[in-house]
């Protein structure tokens, strides 16, 4: 569903992504790991036709991404930023349906409310649609981009820290609808995120990055060993698994 070769991308004389190849098929889910500079917001925005001009190919279900037009990207890519933008004052289930703007013709109305609706019920905020976005919490307001999102039907959903500002209930709850969608949909995930645990737990694979780079890739276990982690985050850590649950616990900075 995704294909990325070669990828490199400057800001100034500063290379924030340094070559970077990476594959995602429909209805996986893989998380991009990395210290905050280390290059993956800057990879999501890429995909998504947001960073501006860099040199590489990346083809989004076997096209150009930086040959479609953007309703076409928009319907095949749904995007959750860090940072809500604009268009607070809207209504919960205003919002969301902001996500059927792509597919949106005459007469898809009904299908359009049904599709964002399913999506409230799903993130949990069926109590808050009817309220203004503004009044509500970062949490709240995180799992609204994720609604919203998901209401877009991307085939490719591109996740830049969804679980950021939730409580530990609602980001489990966030990463369990993104796995089970990526299965009943056959879509495709990318997901930037700074738990390492939440990755190894719903992600099917993880990516290291490092300096723009590619520092390792691959199962949970084979990424997420001590060595990488004092390496690319400069941190001891005692990483394993209990009961079929895999943990990372810090046991302190590296002298």
């Amino acid at each position: 569903m995704l294909h990325i070769d070669a990828l490199h991308y400057r800001h100034g004389e500063c290379e924030i992504l340094d070559g970077i190849r990476l594959d995602v098929a429909a209805g996986e889910v893989v998380a991009l790991l990395g210290p905050n500079g280390a290059g993956k917001s800057t990879l999501l925005r890429c995909v998504n036709q947001l960073a501006g001009r860099y040199r590489g190919r990346i083809l989004v279900d076997g096209r150009d991404a930086a040959a479609l037009a953007p309703r076409e990207l928009a319907r095949t890519v749904s995007w959750v930023p860090q940072q809500a933008g604009g268009s607070m004052a809207l209504r919960v289930l205003d919002m969301v349906l902001l996500g059927r703007a792509p597919h949106r013709r005459r007469g898809s109305g009904e299908r359009d409310l049904a599709i964002a609706l399913e999506a409230i019920s799903r993130l949990h905020l069926d109590e808050l649609a009817l309220r203004p976005v503004d009044r509500l919490s970062g949490g709240e307001r995180q799992r609204v981009m994720l609604a919203r999102a998901m209401a877009q039907e991307g085939r490719l959903m591109l996740l830049d820290e969804p679980t950021s500002d939730l409580d530990l209930r609602h980001q489990v709850e966030a990463m369990q609808a993104v796995r089970e969608i990526a299965r009943a949909r056959d879509a495709a995930m990318l997901v930037a995120i700074h738990d390492l645990a939440l990755a190894a737990r719903f992600a099917d694979r993880l990516v290291m990055l490092a300096g723009g780079r590619i520092h390792a890739a691959g199962p949970w276990c084979e990424v997420l060993t001590p060595a990488n982690i004092l390496a690319v985050y400069g941190v001891h850590a005692r990483v394993g698994c209990d009961d079929g649950i895999p943990y990372v616990i810090p046991t302190g900075a590296a002298a």
